[in-house]
């Protein structure tokens, strides 16, 4: 009983505080402000230890929980590319290195409109590359992010494969933004978070002069195949659920071994109440079984 009204409230508070927000009317500067403040509600777990570095020249936060260090997660946050960065997501990023026993290192990646498409993928790719460089194998690193950090780990991957560089053992994607072109957007009838203008500035934003179609940019168009083993998560009440479906129908076309868990009455990237939310903690102890199960022991 308790967990349904915290539920009821968590999306009154979504629709009514957040989703407005979420509007292209608002000044961007704004919104990031803003919304940083909103994303202080969510909190990591209580033993976590962060600590703000440099790899690959990137600045980056490092979290871990407990003692153990299973591998590296590497986590690209999400926020439309627009806005977001390492620290607004500790609480996702401090219940991933809690499930997942591993290091979580949480790249703050340059944001668009001031740098484009691929200043985003050119840094995500740097801290990856870094690790590799440091002497960390592949096989011990896994790939997570949510949104748009969700299609820029695909597209990292995607990158990675074409270039013949070991793979990430594992991709983790929280209601993935994989298609910015936006033409089969789901239309659920209650959106708590996004609003479809937002999403399409946001998209001019990012992709700068290149089509929006490029694969590296909306991943849903390109080759999927030779991927590690996928897992999304995504809420029955958002417009990217659609796209969700469609990444996971073509990743299985590809032979790439993939899981698709859809939360019933849940929204855009519901697992920021982990701690608060049953169900948000419980979809990110999934996460971090799949993350576990995936790297070498």
């Amino acid at each position: 009983m308790l967990q349904h009204l915290l539920e009821s409230g968590l999306r009154q508070t979504m629709t009514r505080l957040v989703r407005p927000l979420l509007h292209p009317a608002i000044p961007l500067s704004l919104q990031r402000t803003l919304v940083a403040q909103a994303y202080r509600s969510s909190v990591p777990p209580r033993d976590c230890v962060f600590h703000e570095a440099t790899l690959g020249g990137m600045p980056i936060t490092r979290a871990s929980c407990g003692g153990s260090k299973a591998g590296t997660l590497v986590y690209l946050h999400g926020g439309g590319f627009v806005f977001g960065s390492d620290t607004t997501h500790r609480g996702i990023i401090g219940h991933l290195a809690k499930t997942s026993g591993c290091e979580v290192i949480a790249p703050d990646y340059r944001l668009a409109p001031e740098h484009p498409f691929p200043a985003a993928l050119e840094d995500a790719e740097a801290v990856y590359k870094a690790l590799l460089d440091d002497g960390v194998k592949a096989d011990q690193i896994a790939l997570a992010g949510d949104s748009a950090g969700a299609g820029l780990s695909i597209s990292l991957a995607m990158k990675l494969r074409d270039q013949n560089v070991p793979l990430p053992s594992s991709l983790t994607l929280f209601s993935p933004l994989v298609d910015l072109t936006h033409q089969q957007m789901y239309v659920p009838e209650n959106e708590p978070v996004l609003q479809a203008r937002w999403l399409e500035r946001n998209a001019r934003h990012y992709g700068g002069n290149e089509p929006l179609t490029n694969p590296l940019i909306s991943p849903i168009f390109g080759d999927l195949s030779g991927l590690p083993p996928l897992l999304i998560q995504v809420g029955s009440d958002e417009i990217l659920l659609n796209d969700a479906q469609r990444l996971a129908n073509k990743a299985k076309r590809q032979d790439v071994p993939t899981t698709l868990e859809i939360f019933n009455s849940l929204w855009h990237v519901f697992q920021i109440h982990a701690g608060q939310l049953t169900r948000a903690t419980e979809a990110l102890q999934g996460a971090g079984a799949h993350i576990k199960c995936h790297l070498a022991n």
